[in-house]
């Protein structure tokens, strides 16, 4: 299972894009820029994205980026595989000899199945359109906050 800086970057990349790229394409610098991740590295993400199909880029000087389909049909599990591939955890490794063979075959069942079924499910349940509703609304609280 990996979930790396790299999904973590895309994931509020595309979030950023969800919230302020609903009526216009929006510049890659002004993501970076809010979000604080690099243009450079924000470039090799985008690519990535745009490859499998969850963004598109427009040319021009009103260019920039938007989301290829609605936020609430983007699952954030498409987003992670688009990204670092299967993000699943890796099968046990068999140890030669009895005990390591059925230990190894016990976790596996026990363990390591039922853990990527659970993290299968909920990051395909798990929308843009979720977070990017989740960060409008811890958005507006932090507007309200006071500090003496």
């Amino acid at each position: 299972m990996n979930f790396s800086k790299r999904s973590r970057y895309g994931i509020r990349a595309l979030v950023d894009l969800a919230v302020y790229g609903v009526y216009e394409c929006v510049q890659l610098s002004d993501i970076a820029n809010r979000n604080g991740i690099s243009v450079k590295y924000l470039e090799q993400i985008f690519m990535a994205l745009r490859k499998a199909g969850l963004i598109k880029s427009i040319k021009g000087p009103q260019g920039g980026y938007l989301l290829a389909d609605k936020p609430e049909k983007i699952q954030i599990a498409q987003v992670i595989y688009a990204l670092d591939g299967d993000y699943l955890l890796d099968a046990e490794e068999v140890v030669p000899g009895k005990n390591g063979e059925t230990a190894a075959a016990a976790i596996q069942k026990e363990i390591i199945e039922p853990m990527n079924e659970l993290v299968d499910q909920f990051l395909r349940k798990l929308t843009l359109k979720d977070l990017a509703d989740r960060f409008e609304e811890y958005n507006e609280y932090a507007q309200h906050m006071y500090y003496i």
